[in-house]
């Protein structure tokens, strides 16, 4: 590929490239609820084993994603973000690490029932702030999530259910189809049921709350841990909307097509539905993450081109001026993550 290098301004260490489309390698996680679907649906060549999480976008400690292409190949996430800082993040953004977290979930069983503190309860009592959003990329046909609580449930009802296994009554179960998406702010009871396959978008935490592990114990044969008391304190008790994104269509690009799914403050989430050549001017003040939920293409900036199989995600630099989309398999699916 030949991607041109140069200087970034204000660098002078030699490692800095002009920015590119970043093809990125995920971070994988065993969880005990997990299978083996993302690596099966997507050809990834990996050893067998349980992949419950594939993080596609991540700068944490924890699970870095490394990139697979260009000049800065093999280099992490926030290595990235040394080199480039606002050229990748956009203008204006002081941040030190990527502000979000983007994942695929393989819910083989279902999850354990959670919370996490929202930006007010985590300044007041701790922890790292999540909201977040799924998008079904598959779903069994009997597949579903648990989203908040039923109305009138309160703390000692709550307690009560928890200590008597029977905390499933209390929670609002949402049926979910492929191409349908769910809201979940920080704060919001919630849990995966089995058989979804999901791509998730969220603030880049990693504070969860168990609340409720339905009798499962872990690999070592014994429960795993609760968290109660955190739990209590930024649970919305009132919570009782229905977590559904309804996706609207809010453009029509020849014979391309724009879906809105769903826009927070803290990340938008869109579909594009691309027949012919998608031309799109990159934003200087956020990022793009593409990932390629279904058909072949190519990513073409500046002279050099890359392909983009089903499955793979890349991040498109702030500082990018352009890039073209051309569909090998039309229509071709991809969700767009940025933010406002």
């Amino acid at each position: 590929m030949d991607t041109k290098e140069n200087t970034v301004s204000g660098r002078s260490d030699g490692m800095g490239v002009q920015p590119y489309p970043l093809v990125l390698k995920p971070a994988y996680k065993d969880y005990i609820w997990g299978g083996n679907r993302i690596i099966r649906k997507y050809g990834r060549g990996e050893p067998e084993g349980i992949y419950a999480e594939s993080w596609e976008v991540s700068d944490r400690t924890e699970g870095q994603s490394r990139v697979l292409n260009g000049p800065l190949k093999g280099k992490t996430l926030g290595n990235v973000i040394e080199v480039w800082g606002q050229d990748l993040l956009g203008e204006g953004r002081k941040e030190k690490s990527f502000p979000l977290l983007v994942k695929l979930i393989d819910a083989r069983e279902k999850l354990s029932v959670q919370v996490h503190p929202d930006d007010e309860s985590a300044e007041k009592y701790g922890g790292e702030a999540k909201t977040e959003m799924w998008y079904a990329l598959e779903a069994d046909p009997d597949a579903c999530v648990y989203a908040g609580l039923r109305p009138g449930v309160d703390g000692e009802l709550f307690l009560n259910a928890v200590r008597d296994e029977t905390l499933e009554e209390l929670l609002h179960i949402e049926p979910i189809r492929e191409g349908e998406a769910v809201y979940m702010p920080g704060g919001r009871l919630h849990a995966i049921g089995a058989g979804c396959l999901l791509l998730e978008v969220q603030q880049n935490s990693n504070t969860t709350y168990r609340i409720y592990d339905w009798g499962r114990v872990g690999q070592d044969g014994k429960p795993r841990e609760l968290h109660l008391e955190e739990a209590m304190r930024v649970i919305r008790w009132h919570d009782t909307e229905s977590p559904k994104a309804l996706p609207r269509r809010i453009g029509l690009l020849g014979e391309n097509e724009l879906w809105e799914v769903l826009s927070t403050r803290y990340f938008r989430l869109e579909k594009l539905l691309i027949h012919e050549t998608w031309n799109s001017a990159a934003d200087p003040g956020t990022f793009q993450i593409l990932f390629i939920a279904g058909g072949n293409l190519e990513i073409e900036w500046d002279g050099s081109k890359e392909k983009l199989a089903p499955g793979s995600t890349c991040l498109v630099p702030s500082a990018l001026p352009q890039y073209k989309l051309y569909p090998e398999d039309k229509p071709a699916t991809v969700l767009r993550v940025t933010r406002p």
